[in-house]
């Protein structure tokens, strides 16, 4: 099953030609020096945005905030399986979750 998400996250990311992914055991993209997409050992996939645009997010897909190694990781929200059948929609937000950190002060 993780193997799956793996395959699916790596297919989004592949959608997107400003990054890629990065990690072994630790799958996530990066960017400005932050952590923008993730792939938990649950086989989560959660998204770093904009407070307002998390929260809009929160609300429309009925999901909540995205959690890895049991830590709740600011201001990412968790991407619902229900959807993974749409790749435009997730696509263009991960395209957001990277302007996002790309917004922020470089580390």
């Amino acid at each position: 099953m993780w193997e799956e998400k793996l395959k699916y996250f790596d297919k989004l990311v592949d959608q997107c030609d400003r990054f890629e992914r990065k990690g072994k055991n630790m799958i996530y993209t990066s960017a400005n020096g932050y952590m923008f997409a993730l792939l938990n050992k649950a086989g989560e996939i959660g998204f770093r945005l904009p407070k307002p645009v998390a929260a809009k997010f929160m609300e429309d897909h009925n999901t909540g905030p995205y959690y890895s190694y049991g830590a709740k990781m600011k201001d990412y929200v968790l991407v619902p399986e229900s959807l993974y059948n749409n790749e435009k929609l997730l696509v263009d937000f991960l395209n957001q979750s990277y302007d996002f950190v790309m917004s922020l002060p470089k580390k």
